[in-house]
């Protein structure tokens, strides 16, 4: 007999016992034992801890998705028998698999695959789980011409390795899996996407297809409508749309050029960033776009990054255009001998970096190769930590919330403590920062979760991911300890003992990137930005040509009160005029005519409101000045 930990309660049964005979709950499709996941056809062996797995859970997402791309893959290689395997993994959204075919796919084939992914979830096929000797796997996946299959298998280290079949189907794979494909009740094909074999330019260009999958039909059509909404504010088509910004393939990929429109909102998110800074004792500074490659290899960067640098031949010397602001702002700090007094110090720096991001990763504002950073080093004590942090959270929470964002979803990077070789820093070290995070993120009553194994091998960190409109998780604010580059760079400070001691150093940026924070920004409000942050606050419209004189007195009023004022006198009818302005998503149409003359007043409609009557314009400008807080 073995015993077993189940919902708070421990049973005993006897050693070997299937999972499956420990449920009758037909939405539970896996377990966790002591932390490892299992089918549920696995055999219990040992006492154990043990958590029953569906479709509420992380994990279980992840098994249901990747279980609905192995019946993909099964629908595709009955429909093209000579189409190759890559991978088909589950992602944050869905699932894919990418294919090596003659021919891409077609919106056509989708339906097809679609329809053959149907019959096999309608013929309840097992997933059944095979051990195989790693050259017998090689063996099997070379009679079967699957080439990127026995890739895969050659590289792992064990000497047995995991399959699963369906039926006649076999794919490499770890698990765990559904029962059966009849498991998957609800599911679409989504889109479709080349990508190259393991991201590399150098390798074969793959069909990928992209999916989801859902326990309910009612799940996944709330899914749908949620993509549909979110292709209508998809970033790249309303910055084209709102003239926001441009990506030119004559100037190169992953280079944003910001027009008027997009570089006011760049300048009013920058300012702010500023203002709320200076306000908690950030000081300024400004590094240099490129520096000496030796400084580099001192940071450690070149080591781990050298892939994603842009280098340069300067006078016989290599120079990096850099991707990181940390050592720019390390010489700073070093520049002069700092007491204990002097601590904290907290450098700030809007910044301009450069990452040799793959192509096929670049993606509008959210993946680019040239992107300003709003990175922040704090050099402080030990006994300083904890409220540093604290601030940090502090400031972050006012600056996402001016922003219009309140959920927020929170990491907790540690080390993995059974493997303590892979990371810098002593156990004391390590201890004390992991510790300072969490009293930060209790004082602010930050709720988070704790990722074992995903802290930097430099230190453990906060990732903070904000939830837009459509409940999207969007990575923003990390917050990290760094115990790399304080003895690479021998970081110091004056004790009160006359004793130099080693700085505490904590990396922070709270966009993360500003064009990514503004591609999210444009998603999350549709493109309809509040008055605060639109380029455009208010356009002033004469009905006709008899009222530009008073339009011009009514938008230089506008100017003078500094809201952003265009005056649209075309020709064309009002109508249309006022239609053109609410595409533009401008907050505030003036409309003056005769009467609006006679009354020395304006009619006023408001985005998403519509018709709001006649105001004289000190009622207006009173109304804008308390919908931006003050500020106008």
């Amino acid at each position: 007999m073995v015993k077993i930990k189940l919902n708070g309660k421990v049973i005993e049964v006897k050693k070997g016992t299937r999972i499956s005979d420990l449920t009758s709950n037909k939405e539970v499709f896996a377990a966790q034992l002591n932390g490892e996941l299992y089918d549920l056809s696995a055999h219990i062996t040992q006492s154990c801890d043990m958590e029953l797995i569906d479709f509420s859970t992380e994990q279980g997402k992840k098994i249901y998705w990747h279980s609905a791309s192995h019946i993909m893959a099964i629908a595709v290689k009955a429909l093209f028998p000579k189409a190759k395997l890559a991978i088909g993994p589950s992602i944050d959204q869905g699932f894919y698999y990418d294919f090596d075919i003659e021919k891409p796919f077609s919106p056509e084939d989708l339906e097809k695959i679609e329809k053959k992914m149907a019959e096999i979830i309608k013929q309840d096929i097992p997933f059944e789980r095979i051990i195989m000797k790693k050259e017998a796997a090689i063996e099997f996946f070379n009679k079967q011409n699957e080439s990127y299959k026995t890739e895969l298998v050659k590289e792992i280290d064990d000497d047995e390795l995991s399959l699963y079949r369906n039926n006649n189907f076999v794919d490499l794979c770890r698990g765990p899996h559904v029962p059966r494909t009849g498991s998957i009740h609800a599911f679409k094909l989504l889109s479709l996407a080349g990508a190259y074999w393991r991201g590399d330019v150098n390798q074969p260009m793959l069909s990928r297809i992209y999916g989801i999958a859902f326990p309910t039909h009612d799940e996944l059509n709330d899914y749908l409508k949620k993509i549909e909404e979110a292709k209508r504010r998809d970033h790249r088509k309303l910055g084209s749309e709102l003239e926001l910004f441009s990506i030119f393939d004559e100037a190169g990929a992953g280079l944003i050029y910001w027009h008027p429109k997009g570089t006011i909102i760049k300048k009013l998110t920058e300012d702010y960033w500023i203002k709320e800074h200076n306000a908690v004792g950030y000081q300024m500074i400004s590094t240099p776009h490129i520096a000496r490659g030796h400084l580099w290899r001192r940071s450690g960067h070149y080591d781990f990054y050298s892939d994603s640098m842009y280098t340069l031949p300067v006078e016989n010397e290599e120079y990096v255009l850099k991707p990181m602001n940390c050592p720019g702002h390390i010489l700073i700090y070093k520049s002069k001998i700092r007491s204990y007094k002097d601590l904290p110090i907290k450098y700030a720096e809007l910044a301009a970096v450069y990452r040799n991001e793959l192509s096929g990763t670049l993606h509008g504002l959210l993946r680019v190769r040239g992107f300003t950073m709003d990175d922040a080093h704090i050099f402080c004590r030990p006994d300083q930590i904890v409220q540093e942090l604290t601030n940090v959270l502090k400031l972050t929470l006012t600056i996402l919330r001016k922003f219009g964002f309140e959920k927020f979803n929170i990491d907790l990077s540690v080390r993995d403590i059974d493997k303590k070789g892979k990371y810098m820093g002593n156990d004391e070290e390590w201890e004390r920062a992991e510790q300072g995070l969490i009293s930060a993120l209790k004082r602010v009553n930050l709720a988070y979760k704790r990722q074992e194994g995903e802290a930097v091998f430099y230190g453990p960190k906060i990732d903070i991911k904000l939830l837009d409109a459509l409940e999207r998780e969007w990575q923003t604010t990390t917050v990290q300890f760094d115990f790399n580059l304080p003895k690479r760079f021998n970081i110091e400070y004056m004790d009160r003992d006359g004793r130099h001691k080693e700085v505490v150093v904590i990396h922070r940026a709270i966009y993360g990137s500003l064009e990514r924070f503004i591609g999210c920004l444009i998603e999350h409000y549709g493109g309809a930005f509040p008055l605060w942050l639109a380029p455009v606050q208010v356009v002033v419209m004469p009905i006709t040509n008899k009222q530009d004189k008073y339009a011009e007195k009514v938008y230089k009023k506008c100017l003078r009160r500094n809201l952003r004022t265009e005056l649209n006198e075309k020709s064309e009818k009002i109508n249309y005029r006022i239609r053109e302005a609410e595409v533009k998503k401008i907050p505030y149409i003036l409309v003056v005519g005769k009467r609006e003359i006679e009354n020395k007043t304006v009619s006023v409609r408001k985005r998403g409101k519509g018709d709001m009557g006649e105001m004289n314009l000190k009622e207006f400008f009173k109304l804008t000045k308390k919908e931006q807080g003050g500020d106008n």
